[in-house]
C-alpha cells in the first residue's frame, strides 16, 4: 500500500507542477552518437527527477535494503527498472547488470551523492560505469521555485503543487 501511495504523491503533485527543461538537445546527441546515457543527478531532486524521466524504461540502482525494495516497487509504477545494489552493498552486481542494460540499448541511472551521502559529493558507480561500457554520462539537476525540504542528509526537496521547475541539462 505504501508504494501505491508514494506513486501517487508523485503522480498528483508533479501534475501540477509548470516544467521547463533546458538542454535536451544533449541527450539526443547521445543517442544520434550511437550511445546510451548513464542518468546522473543528486539524490535532493529524487522526486522530480523520477517524475521528468517516467516511462523511458530506465533501470536506476536501488540499495538491498528494505527502503530499497519499497522505492523499487513504486519507481517500476513510474515505468523504471531496478538493478538492486549499491555503494554500500552488492555495487559489483548491480553495475554488471547496468553493464549489460546499456549494451542492449537501456539507459540507466543514480542519485551520485547516494544512498547515505554526504549530500552533492559524488560517488565514483557512474564514472566505473561509463569508464567500463563506453557509454556517455548524463547530468541534469531538477530545481524548484517552491518547495518542502525534507530534514534528512540530502535535503530533499519536494514541490509544492502549481510551483515552477526546471531541469537542467549539462552536456555529456
Amino acid at each position: 500500500v505504501a508504494d501505491l501511495f508514494f506513486y501517487l504523491l508523485i503522480r498528483i503533485v508533479c501534475i501540477t507542477v509548470r516544467w521547463e527543461m533546458r538542454g535536451l538537445e544533449h541527450l539526443e546527441a547521445i543517442y544520434k552518437s550511437g550511445h546510451r546515457a548513464i542518468f546522473t543527478s543528486w539524490h535532493s531532486c529524487i522526486f522530480t527527477a523520477t517524475y521528468v524521466w517516467r516511462k523511458r524504461g530506465i533501470v536506476v540502482m536501488s540499495s538491498q535494503s528494505k527502503d530499497g525494495e519499497f522505492t523499487s516497487r513504486f519507481i517500476k509504477r513510474l515505468g523504471y527498472g531496478t538493478s538492486r545494489g549499491s555503494s554500500t552493498r552488492g555495487a559489483g552486481r548491480a553495475l554488471a547488470e547496468m553493464t549489460e542494460c546499456l549494451s542492449r540499448g537501456i539507459d540507466v541511472g543514480f542519485t551520485i551523492d547516494g544512498p547515505k551521502g554526504p549530500a552533492y559529493v559524488a560517488k565514483p558507480g557512474a564514472v566505473t560505469l561509463a569508464r567500463h561500457s563506453g557509454q556517455a554520462i548524463f547530468p541534469f539537476h531538477v530545481a524548484v521555485r517552491r518547495y518542502l525540504e525534507l530534514p534528512s542528509w540530502d535535503g530533499l526537496k519536494i514541490p509544492l503543487p502549481f510551483t515552477r521547475a526546471i531541469t537542467l541539462i549539462a552536456e555529456p
